[in-house]
């Protein structure tokens, strides 16, 4: 019985040792789900790819969303590209990346990076009378590239949702006629 009960206990510390090491292990997520597309972003040590939570001046604070959120602190020796303005005037939601050091247990932000807008050439750009029209007559595939969620929110009355982060799992929904208009749209230019 003593044996019986000193394999047990050993085995329970085996299997806690085993779970501990694996919670432990376990690391939170650098790069959000969007930056991870194909030919997208690939973190470097000490970087994040996420949208931004929030971030207080005063606290000197910022909050990234990975698939979790990170917090990092600022001072005035954070650099900041692609924003004029304060850090705390980011957009809640805006694409950014943090490159990080960690002192004394906290992490702190050296580089804050705003995902700068696309330069869209004007050749390319439809005007909303003109989707309008093109959805009233059924003459093409309007798709919306934006996550689900934000699909769901609203989109434009006959559009199907193909998440471009998904795009490859959806091709068997594109028009067979490699001729036929596709409208793709998003968010806006980011």
């Amino acid at each position: 019985m003593k044996r019986l009960r000193t394999l047990l206990l050993v085995a329970f510390l085996a299997c806690s040792l085993v779970f501990s090491v694996k919670v432990l292990s376990t690391e939170k997520p650098k790069i959000a789900k969007p930056c991870t597309a194909p030919g997208c972003h690939t973190a470097k040590n000490n970087e994040v790819w996420g949208n931004l939570v929030s971030a207080s001046a005063k606290a000197e604070l910022i909050q990234v969303d990975t698939g979790t959120v990170w917090t990092f602190k600022f001072d005035e020796n954070t650099t900041l590209k692609n924003w004029t303005q304060p850090i705390n005037k980011l957009p809640k939601g805006k694409e950014i990346s943090i490159i990080y050091e960690e002192k004394d247990g906290q992490l702190y932000a050296k580089s804050i990076a705003a995902k700068p807008l696309v330069s869209v050439d004007p050749a390319k750009v439809i005007k909303a009378e003109e989707v309008k029209k093109i959805a009233d007559e059924g003459k093409g595939l309007i798709i919306d590239c934006r996550p689900p969620a934000r699909y769901h929110e609203g989109h434009i009355p006959g559009a199907i949702n193909i998440w471009y982060v998904e795009f490859d799992k959806h091709i068997d929904k594109l028009p067979k006629d490699k001729n036929a208009l596709i409208i793709y749209y998003c968010a806006g230019p980011t």
